[in-house]
Formats: structure tokens, C-alpha cells, sequence
């Protein structure tokens, strides 16, 4: 069962990294603005150390499972203030999503996709969440 869960974290790491990896070399080689320049190359960063670090689970590396559980801990906050946004996913999501102004939670979730959100500024209504597909992965890396 470990290995079996394991590979499946892997084979998302894989797929997200590399399908992030993809639409931040598109986003990079138009050179426009420096931001714009800087935020993708942040993101080729993120979704190559992703790509890695699933290629090295599938692998069944020890370094693998290191990397991995790193690579799920990055994927854990969703974070949008009017301050600092940061959210990134790779593979899948299972958002616990909330406002500021709303006490009331809701999910939100997506398979097969990769997302990366990185900003100075952010939206006026502030939203925290929690990617809990990415807390289990990082609990199921954790089994010995």
C-alpha cells in the first residue's frame, strides 16, 4: 500500500511539475516586464524542484521522499491578502477555502492541473485555505 500511494504522489508531482514547468517557460520567453520575468522564472523554480522530486519518488530514492515531503509542504497554504498572495499546486487540489469577512468554509478542487500565484498585491476580500490533498500526501510521505 505505501508504495502504491507513494508512486501516485509521485505520478502527480510528475504530471503537475512538468505541466508548470511547460506553461512557465511560455510564460518566460516573451521577455516583458521585469515582474513578469521574475514571477515565472519563481515559478520554473517551484515546478522543477516538483518535477524532481517525483521523479525521485517513483524512483524509490530516500532523497525522493525528502524532497517530496518538502514539495507537499509548499503546496499546503493558500494564502491572498491585499498584501502577499501565494498559492501553488501541482497535479491536484483539495482547497479548504476561506474569507476574512465569511466564517464559513467551503472546498474546492481540481484534478489534472497545476497552479502557481505569487504576488506583492492580491484581491480587496482576503482568502486563507489549506490544500488538504497536499496534508495527506505530506502524512502519507511520513509513513515508515
Amino acid at each position: 500500500m505505501r508504495s502504491f500511494l507513494f508512486r501516485l504522489i509521485g505520478i502527480l508531482e510528475i504530471a503537475g511539475g512538468l505541466y508548470g514547468t511547460g506553461a512557465m517557460l511560455r510564460r518566460l520567453l516573451p521577455l516583458g516586464s521585469t515582474y513578469d520575468t521574475l514571477h515565472a522564472l519563481v515559478g520554473l523554480l517551484l515546478f522543477g524542484f516538483v518535477l524532481v522530486a517525483g521523479v525521485l519518488l517513483v524512483e524509490g530514492s530516500e532523497r525522493g521522499v525528502a524532497l517530496s515531503r518538502w514539495a507537499q509542504l509548499l503546496q499546503l497554504p493558500l494564502i491572498a491578502t491585499p498584501v502577499f498572495s501565494f498559492a501553488l499546486h501541482c497535479g491536484a487540489y483539495l482547497n479548504l477555502v476561506t474569507t476574512a469577512h465569511l466564517a464559513r468554509p467551503w472546498l474546492d478542487w481540481s484534478f489534472g492541473s497545476q497552479g502557481f500565484g505569487l504576488a506583492i498585491a492580491g484581491p480587496a476580500v482576503s482568502r486563507f485555505g489549506i490544500n488538504l490533498l497536499a496534508l495527506l500526501s505530506w502524512l502519507v510521505l511520513r509513513l515508515r
